[in-house]
């Protein structure tokens, strides 16, 4: 019988703190949220492994490490909007609701987007809007947000996400091509530009939607 707790506690002291983030309210939250619950029964003993895996819908739940490092990228101190496209599993957005006021997330299948609602309301996690939609064009009604996360790869940073985003905001996506992707921080300055930070190497589903990939290239 796996000990979850001791299998999170270790996650998060051997793939996290190991490798330099250091936002503690991050590593609370990590060591908080009961990540075996969002994958698969037959995959729950390797939910704390350093790695991502499917859920199914050819999407994925994210490595525990990247999942660390988009949060700790925005900054979060608890009274945050924060848009969250790619809902996927529901963990990043279990994960943000910890860190954040109210998190508004995005999925396009509705499928996982259930699931997602059904995990969430299981941990009592009620700051949390899902709604099922294309995630290239955001939340028009509910911008702006103070922070944007994006679970999934893009060809180029979506101008709706520039128009969403908060003055001091900051928007944190991964952006490539299909096979590889660098993490960016784009935060909105006090004159309304746009900072870009590049973060590090990644490798994200692609984002498909009117502002990302086209869907007849998935594959």
């Amino acid at each position: 019988m796996i000990d979850f707790s001791v299998a999170r506690r270790r996650m998060v002291e051997q793939q996290i703190i190991a490798r330099g983030i250091d936002d503690q309210r991050v590593i609370d939250v990590m060591l908080q949220v009961p990540r075996h619950l969002f994958v698969e029964p037959g995959l729950q003993s390797h939910a704390y492994s350093d790695a991502s895996l499917p859920i199914g819908e050819k999407q994925t739940i994210s490595q525990p490490y990247m999942v660390a490092a988009m949060s700790a990228a925005l900054d979060l101190q608890g009274h945050e909007r924060i848009l969250e496209i790619g809902t996927g599993s529901g963990y990043q957005t279990a994960i943000l609701s910890l860190l954040a006021k109210r998190v508004y997330s995005i999925e396009r299948i509705s499928l996982l987007a259930g699931r997602a609602r059904k995990v969430l309301d299981q941990l009592c996690l009620s700051n949390v809007n899902i709604k099922v939609g294309d995630g290239t064009l955001g939340w028009r009604d509910q911008a702006p947000f103070d922070g944007i996360l994006v679970a999934a790869g893009a060809p180029d940073i979506p101008t709706e996400y520039l128009s969403q985003l908060e003055i001091g905001g900051r928007l944190v996506l991964p952006v490539g091509d299909r096979l590889q992707q660098i993490l960016m921080r784009v935060t909105r300055q006090p004159d309304g530009s746009f900072k870009q930070e590049q973060l590090m190497g990644c490798r994200f589903v692609p984002l498909i939607g009117e502002q990302g990939w086209r869907t007849d290239n998935t594959d």
